[in-house]
Order: C-alpha cells, then structure tokens, then sequence
C-alpha cells in the first residue's frame, strides 16, 4: 500500500512563502492525480491544488496566482509552493492522490499544518 507523507509546513508571517512537500512511498507514475487540500479550523476540508498525470493543474480561485503545484518523479514527490501566505491560508494540508479509475482521491498523508500570522 502506497503511503505519502507530507512536510514543510510551519509558522510564518503573512507575505511569506512555504514550500510543503508530498513524498510518495512508490512511484507516483501510479497516480491518474495528485492533490493537495486544506482544512481550516471548524471548517471543511477542501480542495486547493490538483495535477493530472497528464500535467493539467487546476487551483481554488483564492490561491490562484499564488501557489504553485508541481511534482519530481525522480524523488516520488509533490510540491505546493506557496508564496504571499494570508492569515486565511492557516490550516492542516493534506496531501492526496487517485489510484483509481474513478473520481476522487484514495491515498491520503496524514497532513501537515500552516500557521499565517497576521
């Protein structure tokens, strides 16, 4: 079973950037695409970046402009850079990806989390 694990996340001001990575445990050629939500507290999950297998990428409309998905297979991972970070950026961001022919995402990391300070 295919595990991803994310990292980078932190406390950083309002302005600043991070760069959250997604390191797949098997080659991510396995995925049909891979995403990254976040979930604000009280708030529901939701979806903020994807990348298809075949390199189309589509944003939430509050991040577009600012935040940029991308993928190394050479290193199994994903990215979300994520530059001029607002207050409403903070919370848990998880990594995803579809294994399977159908939509939505099966494989889920445990999440890492953002704070942005005002």
């Amino acid at each position: 079973q295919v595990q991803l694990v994310e990292s980078g996340g932190g406390l950083v001001q309002a302005g600043g950037s991070l760069r959250l990575s997604c390191a797949a445990s098997k080659s991510i050629f396995r995925f049909n695409a891979m995403a990254w939500y976040r979930q604000a507290p009280g708030k529901q999950r939701e979806l903020v970046a994807a990348l298809t297998s075949g390199g189309s990428t589509n944003y939430t409309d509050s991040v577009k402009g600012r935040f940029t998905i991308s993928r190394d297979y050479a290193k199994n991972t994903v990215f979300l850079q994520m530059n001029s970070l607002k207050p409403e950026d903070t919370g848990v961001y998880y990594c995803a990806a579809n294994s399977v022919l159908t939509p939505g995402y099966d494989v889920w990391g445990q999440g890492t989390q953002v704070t942005v300070s005002s």
